[in-house]
């Protein structure tokens, strides 16, 4: 729950002290299921833990466990992942869905994380959770290093190697994987147009005429879906791949994953392959152009559509950032993060619309929180409490 009165230090700081206290608590239990989880290993112990406040992510605790066997002292790290409070950006959230998709990839050619253990009930912590690898390398959202900028000839493999791995995504077999339970995909664009729309209404104050204009865009120039039916992320932005010398070690924020038409992650891709902050913006990188002709090459799956494709995902990510503001103006979080959101709606919005030949402002709508939310930032420290998108760790 959202604590609306917080607006001083001293409130700052008891949060802060309740939220270590419960981790504790949280973190013995969880250490002493841990030991029955391992009945060969002795003195199994937690040596450190941190809390992780990447992005908008959800509860994540970077873990780091030691204990003997045969002998032997053994380590890991790992990461322990909460389903995040309800609400949140991403509604419903279905946290044994991603168990699953995760556990069916391991093996496959995809790099996601393999998850160690789980309790998708919430019987332990009072919330379900599961523990994930740690896996090597960086991730690159925000901020791009000086050193990294200095070699062209890696962020041009970096970025082959995010195309090999989206074209890896979509080649899984679904039947061996078990992945055909998630769906046969066919009616994958309708339902995510139904989602999001019903999403866009759910939380609205009043009439969004800009938003619902672009609804009705899509549902009428909607094409034919790809001939193939793939597993598709759902999120495959830059900043959910980590790298090793130019190649992916990671692959990350499987929330959105489903089985459906595999442009909508191009379509996604295209939305974001020019943002500055990510590195395939550098000049070095492939264009999108030619990131397209090897997807194309690898996953045999021909790209076409993606005037429509990047605007669905334009709409989609607007409506999540309709969500966030308004998690905010109702005060289920105080995060001033949330509270802006909106700013990039009006902006989407058109550039949506462009992309499907429609050009003009349209009124946004009440988009933003409200003056009386909004004056509480003034002043006001981070929030101890983040509630999240359930975007998995760039671990």
């Amino acid at each position: 729950m959202s604590d609306r009165s917080m607006s001083g230090q001293s409130m700052s700081d008891q949060s802060a002290s309740d939220q270590g206290r419960s981790d504790n608590h949280e973190l013995d239990r969880l250490v002493t299921w841990l030991r029955s989880q391992l009945p060969s290993a002795t003195g199994l112990r937690l040596v450190n833990h941190d809390r992780l406040t990447l992005g908008h992510s959800a509860d994540m605790v970077m873990l780091s466990l030691a204990w003997t066997a045969d002998g032997t002292e053994h380590s890991r790290d790992a990461v322990l992942r909460f389903e995040p409070p309800s609400p949140g950006l991403l509604e419903p959230y279905d946290l044994p869905r991603q168990v699953r998709i995760l556990r069916a990839l391991e093996t496959s050619d995809v790099r996601g994380p393999a998850v160690l253990w789980s309790d998708e009930h919430g019987e332990l912590l009072g919330r379900p959770f599961y523990i994930m690898e740690r896996l090597p390398g960086s991730v690159y959202e925000q901020v791009i290093p000086a050193e990294l900028d200095a070699r062209p000839e890696t962020i041009r493999r970096m970025t082959e190697s995010l195309v090999e791995q989206l074209a890896a995504i979509h080649r899984v077999d679904l039947r061996a994987t078990g992945l055909t339970a998630l769906g046969d995909g066919r009616s994958y664009l309708d339902k995510q147009l139904d989602h999001w729309t019903a999403e866009m209404r759910r939380v609205a104050r009043g009439p969004l005429p800009g938003l619902e204009r672009l609804a009705t865009e899509l549902r009428a120039r909607q094409p034919e879906p790809s001939e193939a039916v793939t597993l598709v992320h759902g999120d495959p932005k830059p900043g959910n791949f980590a790298f090793v010398d130019g190649e992916v070690s990671g692959v990350f924020d499987w929330e959105m994953a489903d089985v459906g038409d595999p442009l909508a992650d191009l379509g996604y891709l295209e939305l974001l392959w020019r943002t500055p902050s990510f590195f395939t913006a550098r000049p070095s990188a492939l264009t999108f152009a030619e990131a397209c002709a090897h997807y194309e090459r690898l996953a045999g799956i021909p790209v076409r559509g993606l005037p429509w494709y990047s605007a669905f995902q334009t709409y989609k990510t607007a409506v999540i950032l309709l969500v966030g503001t308004m998690l905010f103006d109702a005060g289920h979080t105080d995060d001033p993060r949330f509270a802006t959101m909106s700013m990039a709606i009006p902006y989407y919005t058109r550039r949506a619309l462009s992309r499907l030949g429609v050009e003009g402002d349209i009124d946004p709508g009440p988009v933003n929180a409200r003056s009386e939310r909004l004056a509480l930032l003034a002043g006001s420290p981070a929030p101890a409490r983040q509630p999240s998108t359930g975007r998995d760790d760039k671990a």
